[in-house]
């Protein structure tokens, strides 16, 4: 079970949005389509939802065709039968929250017990007689998704669904969502820029870059292991640098980045040839003196060159012959008691060092 994408959508002027993806649909699978703003996220969602027309392509869920622009086929967005959440919500307001539920449920009967289903499961229960504008931004989206669930829809678009809403009540409808859809078994698709909101609720990501999606696998592996440069920046990755294999032995890669050497897994092939090292700051370890045993196969002696604090952590800036940037936590940066122009030692797991080569 799958939904199939290959489309590209044309605009005046030149520009275009292209995706080429096979998403799976089974057992309430989420996909985040991740990016940063104006790189067509939202363009291709809507093309899903038939609210737009491609130029070119073809769009099948599940072996049925809702768009293709060879055979002329595209199907109306009622006969997809998608559920769709916006940021800005959309509530009529001069509905009550329960009217709102059930706006698209064609039979009465079957509307009431819906509606009653849904305040309840939603946390809305009591609230049913209340206008859009009695509620609170969580309160709103909490309706805006019970409607959008209330048609059994075969897919669910969400379109940044908590981007306007405050961090406590976002982190709180977060959680709940995730349970939500994994309950229903209702596959989605997750238009978000937000890292955090990606890997919480996601179980796929497809990565959008300059208006086309670069990379599409399990969460995990595109945000951990970006396949070129514009991957790793686009994810966030903070220390992406120019290196040379010097050797293969058993699966281990000895990697020259600058005057140091670092330890990676590599397939043979790999030996001799140029690439891009790419590490994450959280899977960087940090000592004043690299003393104890440690599965760390990287050890690399260097200077602090900045200590920036953050709302949760301290970031770590180190010279150990090329530029290399650390994340530990508050109490961690103290223990340590770590300032510019001190010596250190970084250790890094050869599991942790993700090499794309340059061929």
């Amino acid at each position: 079970m799958s939904l199939e994408i290959d489309i590209t959508r044309q605009f005046r002027g030149g520009a275009s949005i292209s995706a080429r993806m096979t998403l799976p649909t089974g057992g309430g699978t989420v996909t985040a389509l991740f990016g940063p703003s104006g790189v067509g996220k939202t363009t291709i969602l809507r093309c899903i939802a038939g609210l737009d027309t491609p130029a070119s392509g073809r769009i099948r869920m599940n072996g049925e065709v809702w768009f293709d622009r060879a055979t002329r086929v595209n199907q109306p967005p009622q006969a997809r039968r998608i559920g769709y959440i916006v940021q800005e919500q959309s509530l009529f307001p001069h509905l009550t929250v329960a009217e709102n539920i059930g706006f698209g449920v064609a039979q009465a009967a079957a509307r009431a017990v819906i509606v009653k289903r849904l305040l309840i499961t939603l946390g809305l229960d009591g609230l049913g007689n209340r206008r859009p504008s009695q509620l609170s931004g969580g309160q709103r989206q909490r309706v805006a998704i019970a409607r959008a669930l209330a048609i059994s829809p075969a897919f669910l678009l969400m379109d940044e669904p908590l981007a306007s809403l405050d961090t406590p009540a976002r982190a709180s409808l977060r959680a709940e969502l995730r349970g939500l859809l994994a309950s229903a078994g209702i596959p989605a698709i997750l238009v978000t820029h937000d890292q955090s909101e990606a890997l919480e609720l996601a179980d796929h990501a497809a990565l959008m870059i300059d208006g086309s999606v670069r990379q599409v696998g399990p969460i995990a592996e595109v945000f951990s292991r970006p396949q070129d440069d514009a991957c790793a920046a686009a994810i966030g990755v903070e220390s992406v640098l120019s290196g040379r294999i010097e050797r293969v032995e058993e699966g281990i890669a000895h990697v020259r980045v600058g005057s140091a050497l670092l330890v990676a897994l590599a397939p043979p092939e790999f030996d001799g040839i140029e690439v891009l090292v790419c590490i994450h700051a959280s899977d960087v370890l940090l000592s004043p003196d690299g003393t104890g045993a440690m599965s760390a196969r990287s050890r690399l002696d260097g200077r602090i060159t900045g200590v920036v604090q953050e709302p949760s952590l301290v970031r770590v800036g180190i010279d150990c012959g090329f530029a290399l940037t650390a994340l530990v936590t508050r109490a961690a940066a103290r223990e340590l008691a770590l300032a510019s122009g001190q010596p250190i030692v970084a250790s890094i797991k050869a599991t942790n060092v993700h090499l794309i080569p340059r061929r």
